[in-house]
């Protein structure tokens, strides 16, 4: 997980790097629409943040961010579009911690290369998951989960958004950890595997909490842990798997914005000094907390981002050998 100390790093830098660079080629970019590819279906949680930065961009770039959900596969259709787009500035990848890392370690043969063919642009935020379940499942915490788990005679079904998502080795590490049997069923995105939740057609789903929070506010699904190390601004009577004695349980949800390899650097310096500039305006950095978004600070530079990306890979390598994580 990127943490919020590294996200910070630099930021004495952000004056400079904010600052649109001079000349004609950025005063002629953006010049038609930007095409910002989520990669997966509406309603989860990728399409809340993304929509919200994208509307705030566009007020910067003198020119529209148009969203473009491109769900399946855990994300790597959507990256693959971006992947192969023309690198001119005028498509952006909205990547995430599941749908860019994990899934290009679970699913190995992809159409692209995860770390050539795509330039860093900004990390935005991130968000702690919360573990989930039907209200028919009787559990209000993980130490009951963990009882249930091993009294039942058949596995406890999760939803998650994709193979190779962050809900997906979430997921396989709670069987891990917990000692329970967990089977996966994909959705292709947030959304499906919410309403199936909802009908109680599985019993568990993770994810970061802005999708959650209505139905968990509602008591439609029952929160049982946020799977960090602190509580969430969202949810701050939810204890965290540390507090209930599983610290291994930890995983967040993180967002940033990629463009394909080759863009012109000045191109990607205007669209990170427009993603910082949205991050950081005060209403909507208020609606991304009240979302669940609680590690706000965009990297003071692409390079940076790059950085953070090769850590947080290094990471989740370790955490999908464990879980044994590959595509069924």
């Amino acid at each position: 997980m990127i943490r919020r100390r590294d996200a910070l790093l630099g930021l004495a830098a952000l004056g400079t790097t904010a600052i649109l660079p001079r000349g004609a080629a950025a005063q002629a970019f953006p010049n038609r629409p930007v095409r910002m590819v989520i990669p997966f279906t509406a309603g989860g949680s990728n399409d809340v943040v993304g929509r919200m930065i994208g509307d705030a961009m566009a007020q910067r770039l003198g020119q529209p961010v148009v969203v473009e959900n491109r769900g399946g596969a855990g994300g790597v259709i959507g990256n693959d579009a971006v992947a192969k787009a023309e690198p001119d500035g005028h498509t952006i990848l909205l990547a995430g911690s599941g749908s860019f890392v994990i899934s290009s370690l679970v699913q190995t043969r992809l159409p692209y290369d995860p770390v050539k063919d795509f330039a860093a642009i900004c990390w935005l935020g991130a968000s702690p998951n919360v573990i989930t379940v039907h209200p028919s499942v009787q559990a209000t915490n993980l130490r009951e989960l963990q009882a249930l788990g091993k009294s039942r005679g058949q596995p406890l079904r999760f939803g998650t958004p994709g193979v190779g998502t962050n809900g997906h080795a979430l997921g396989a590490m709670i069987g891990v950890v917990l000692g329970i049997e967990m089977e996966p069923i994909h959705y292709r995105g947030t959304g499906p595997a919410l309403n199936d939740l909802l009908a109680g057609r599985v019993d568990l789903l993770t994810n970061a909490s802005a999708p959650l929070q209505p139905h968990i506010e509602a008591e439609k699904i029952r929160a049982i842990a946020i799977a960090g190390q602190s509580r969430s601004v969202a949810l701050p009577n939810l204890s965290t798997s540390v507090e209930q004695g599983f610290p291994e349980l930890d995983s967040s949800t993180w967002y940033g914005f990629l463009a394909p390899a080759g863009t012109p650097a000045d191109r990607i310096a205007v669209l990170h000094a427009a993603a910082v500039a949205a991050i950081n305006q005060p209403d909507i950095k208020s609606r991304l907390i009240a979302s669940g978004v609680d590690e706000i600070a965009p990297s003071p530079e692409p390079a940076h981002f790059t950085r953070l990306l090769a850590s947080d890979r290094e990471r989740w390598s370790r955490v999908v050998e464990r879980a044994n994580l590959r595509v069924q």
